[in-house]
């Protein structure tokens, strides 16, 4: 009997078939009358019955065509899946012995980041096209999003093969990117644009031009010259811990990028967007247009940046310097943020407002006249072995170690610590490239000794000048902590900080700070006509042969010498074994400038740090029109 080629069931004779001739297409309207009503509807309901049928037919069709519950399909959709999921390892479980042996597992998994790699590749979309039973091949539609060429879409053609009556996917190096062909690699060939110029806050340069790609690099060309490499940074070839990562992101492997400053602080911003040539083989299946960045608009005054450059010299050491509201910084000599050290008592700008809000001390508590005072059965010594006391203001104004060492121990370091971090120490900076300032956890402080030293700003505390620049900013903002930026921010744009302290505790600590310029240990940081509100500090790094010291503020070890010679010798002594600090904000009502100062193995803060504030705000001041 004849049959259907298409369905395989019994064809229709040849008098079915004329009759289904004549009757085709729409019925007449006489016939339509002749069966009636009922009828009409009961033939309505058949046909579309048989509508319904073929279409169910279809949809079963390309359902199975499109993933269907075949052993080569499900395989191979566990394979995308997992290329999706970034799963290296169960891909690899996924193909077929000989091709295990040919390659291991982590060169695998190697290959695969490779061309990811190669292609920025950020995330891939598999769906399943069509499975050809014929060609053994299951074909899958890829939709692979890139960071520097777009989408690309396009097939992956997966062959498989029968192994252990499980399918297996016969692996080969063309599908490590969907559209390889035998043969071909996954290539890439890109640029950079040049790169954008650092601008001062004025709009001046700072920085322009492009190194030659594969140079040594170097510093950038600016109208300011060496005083801009200390905030401006160098460029040079890519680091190799960050060939990957720019790799990923389309960096040509020869690039010229940011090394240090502001020039590796804002390096994806700088250096634009690459463009190039995605390649398998010879064919181009993939460009981008290589994107210029913008001139990047910093925070930093040429007038201010060059003052602070000269006042450093060549003292090893640092200076930044920054608005207090906004947190702009408008400078960055030397080591301002990049390198930590003990504070010595500018540390003291932490611990007084913690005493006072703890109610430990008050402005009206008077302290007894003391050469040192005794903690766990150590003398912590005052500067030069002096003798102070007196007011709480006086104490402070004069760097009362005698003084504030107890104080410390009194509040205990569960308080001193939490002050500390509402300052910002134990906490990211917010500033690119900028160390963070650290104490130990309260817990790790133990005794009265090791207390009351880090109340003075000793033991174990570490910090950058820009950390006290920022607690000297709380201070000068009424208790709000500032961030720090890099970046123009007006002042109608600023946002009040955290709130560190009381504005009443910060009025109090300011009337400290204006003490200490005005009769304390800071007076050669006063500036005639202007008030200046500072603290000193000198940090001992460690014991000499003439110190009595403990880790403290102890400045007076040349005075217990006997000999001429022997005071002589231990005065160096210690003046290369102290750091010098100084931190300051003016005019002290209306603050508008903060300066922080930091010489490492230069002296004492009052003698040494402080000269060089004062030489810096004048300058900030001026330019700041006051």
């Amino acid at each position: 009997m004849p049959t259907n080629r298409r369905t395989g069931a019994p064809a229709a004779s040849p008098r079915h078939q004329a009759a289904l001739a004549r009757g085709g297409g729409r019925p007449a309207y006489g016939a339509e009358r002749r069966y009636g009503p009922g009828a009409a509807r009961r033939r309505g309901l058949l046909r579309l019955l048989g509508v319904v049928v073929v279409l169910a037919f279809a949809i079963g069709a390309v359902l199975g065509s499109q993933g269907g519950s075949s052993a080569a399909n499900a395989r191979v959709l566990n394979f995308v899946r997992a290329w999706k999921r970034g799963d290296w390892a169960a891909m690899y479980a996924d193909i077929d012995r000989r091709a295990q042996r040919s390659i291991s597992a982590g060169e695998f998994a190697g290959d695969y980041e490779a061309a990811a790699s190669t292609a920025t590749v950020t995330k891939v979309v598999p769906d399943i096209h069509f499975h050809d039973e014929s060609s053994g091949l299951v074909v899958v539609r890829m939709h692979v999003h890139t960071a520097l060429f777009g989408t690309i879409t396009a097939d992956l053609r997966v062959p498989v093969r029968s192994e252990d009556s499980d399918a297996r996917i016969a692996w080969t190096s063309d599908l490590l990117f969907p559209g390889l062909q035998a043969g071909e690699h996954l290539e890439r060939h890109t640029s950079l644009p040049a790169r954008a110029a650092i601008l001062a806050r004025d709009g001046s340069v700072l920085a322009e031009g492009t190194p030659a790609p594969g140079s040594a690099g170097g510093e950038r060309y600016s109208p300011l010259g060496s005083a801009a490499t200390a905030v401006v940074g160098k460029v040079g070839p890519i680091p190799s811990t960050e060939r990957s990562k720019l790799g990923a992101e389309g960096v040509p492997t020869n690039a010229v990028v940011g090394t240090s400053g502001l020039e590796q602080a804002f390096e994806t911003r700088l250096r634009g967007t690459p463009g190039g040539q995605l390649l398998e083989g010879q064919r181009v299946i993939a460009t981008a247009t290589a994107k210029p960045a913008p001139p990047l608009k910093t925070s930093i005054s040429p007038a201010i940046q060059r003052a602070a450059v000269l006042a450093l010299g060549s003292q090893f050491g640092g200076v930044v310097v920054m608005r207090p509201r906004t947190g702009e910084v408008l400078a960055v000599a030397g080591i301002g943020i990049d390198d930590t050290q003990p504070p010595g008592s500018t540390f003291k700008m932490v611990t007084l407002p913690a005493v006072l809000e703890a109610g430990v001390a008050n402005p009206n508590t008077n302290f007894p006249d003391a050469t040192s005072a005794t903690l766990d059965g150590v003398q912590l010594r005052n500067s030069k072995g002096e003798s102070c006391g007196g007011s709480l203001e006086e104490a402070f104004a004069v760097s009362c170690n005698s003084v504030f060492a107890p104080l410390g121990a009194k509040l205990g370091a569960k308080r001193l610590v939490a002050m500390a971090e509402r300052f910002g120490f134990n906490h990211k900076a917010g500033l690119p490239g900028a160390l963070e300032s650290t104490l130990p956890p309260a817990s790790q402080i133990r005794g009265e000794l090791a207390i009351g030293s880090t109340a003075i700003g000793q033991d174990m505390v570490l910090s950058t000048p820009l950390e006290m620049g920022v607690v000297a900013a709380t201070v000068a903002d009424g208790g709000h902590r500032p961030q720090p930026t890099f970046l123009d921010r007006p002042s109608s744009a600023a946002h009040a900080g955290p709130r560190v302290m009381s504005p009443s505790t910060a009025r109090t600590e300011r009337s400290f700070m204006l003490a200490v310029v005005r009769y304390g240990t800071g007076t050669s940081a006063a500036i005639p006509g202007v008030e200046v509100a500072g603290k000193t500090g000198t940090a001992e790094l460690g014991g000499t042969t003439c110190s009595a010291g403990s880790g403290a503020e102890t400045e007076g070890a040349a005075e217990a010498a006997t000999s001429e010679s022997e005071r002589e010798s231990c005065a160096t002594a210690e003046h290369n074994n102290t750091d010098a600090w100084f931190a300051a904000f003016a005019p002290a009502q209306h603050p508008t400038v903060v300066v922080s100062v930091m010489l490492v193995r230069d002296g004492f803060g009052g003698e040494s740090a402080a000269p060089v504030a004062r030489q810096v705000l004048e300058t900030a001041l001026e330019s700041e029109g006051h």
